[in-house]
């Protein structure tokens, strides 16, 4: 069995892969003044204590968040260029998505000094933007699931700490099942529809990658413009590399457009653990390929020292079929 338990894991290169592309689409979207629906299956506990014994024992936050941490601060003018490819002219501009990235994780560590010692998961990092000033009076709708009892528990408690209102609610549920509940999202004055659903389970039992797959392709169904962004392990298993080409097939067929990325981070020096993992998304920006493609290599040339081989990235895409 595949454990994945996130409290041991937060701020792991994983989680980087997956936060740097989520916030990365979701400033795209949000440049249109509309309302979002934003959907987590499995939210988990919302916020996590780098310092906690759990993630002190698993120590992948020192090869993850705490090694980006080390770059120049994300208030420095040098940020963007000291995270910029040398080979890429526009990198700077480009990695303004990490460095935003770095900036909003450090909004939760506000009188730290030195290494971080929290780490937002999905829900905050996202609430955190749909309640920036500028986008605020857009009124954005976040809905939560998370069918742990522990993390469910928590994660109530942090949006209670939220006042957010109804704003954000968050259900004790399969958030799998409880995504065809509200797909199509409801239309905003002026009739647009607009959601983003991110799906990161913990693939613990080999059957979690049949029913992403089940679920991606009934939300196609029910709201093809719909943006999927589907977190995935790369694990010895054949469900865990069948996934990333069934979720490819499923979106051809949708005549939809796809985004595939991909970190490898070396082998660690017992052999043991996750050391890569993927983001597929479906209905990318236009713009997702050109940041992740420049933004990628700075992130592994950061998280792969003390590694062993097997480091790389990749950013494959697809365009829609007419």
């Amino acid at each position: 069995m595949f454990s994945y338990r996130h409290a041991f894991h937060a701020g792991n290169h994983a989680d980087v892969l997956k936060h740097l592309t989520l916030l990365a689409t979701l400033r795209h979207l949000m440049r249109k003044p509309t309302p979002l629906l934003l959907v987590d299956t499995h939210a988990g506990a919302g916020i996590y204590r780098l310092d906690s014994d759990a993630a002190q024992t698993s120590g992948e936050a020192g090869e993850g968040i705490a090694r980006l941490q080390a770059t120049p601060a994300p208030s420095d003018h040098r940020l963007k260029t000291a995270l910029a490819p040398a080979s890429s002219a526009q990198g700077a501009m480009q990695n303004e998505a990490l460095a935003d990235y770095l900036e909003v994780v450090a909004r939760f560590n506000p009188a730290a000094r030195g290494a971080w010692r929290v780490y937002p998961g999905s829900p905050l990092l996202m609430h955190a933007l749909m309640t920036e000033p500028d986008r605020a009076a857009v009124h954005d709708r976040l809905k939560l699931f998370e069918l742990h009892p522990t993390d469910a528990q928590a994660l109530r408690a942090h949006i209670d700490q939220l006042d957010a209102g109804r704003q954000v609610t968050m259900t004790r549920q399969d958030g799998l099942a409880g995504l065809k509940a509200l797909l199509p999202p409801p239309p905003a004055a002026g009739g647009s529809r607009r959601a983003l659903v991110l799906i990161d389970p913990s693939y613990e039992i080999k059957s979690d990658y049949a029913k992403v797959a089940e679920a991606v392709q009934d939300a196609l169904k029910r709201f093809a413009t719909g943006v999927y962004l589907v977190w995935y392990p790369i694990i010895p298993r054949p469900e865990a590399h069948g996934l990333p080409r069934r979720l490819r097939t499923l979106t051809q067929q949708a005549g939809r457009a796809w985004l595939d990325a991909t970190l490898h981070i070396g082998a660690a020096a017992d052999g043991g653990g996750l050391t890569a993992s993927g983001m597929f998304v479906i209905n990318p920006p236009h713009t997702l390929k050109a940041v992740l493609d420049d933004a990628l290599p700075p992130v592994l040339n950061t998280l792969r020292e003390s590694r062993g081989r097997g480091a790389a990235w990749s950013v494959e895409a697809g365009a829609a079929r007419a």
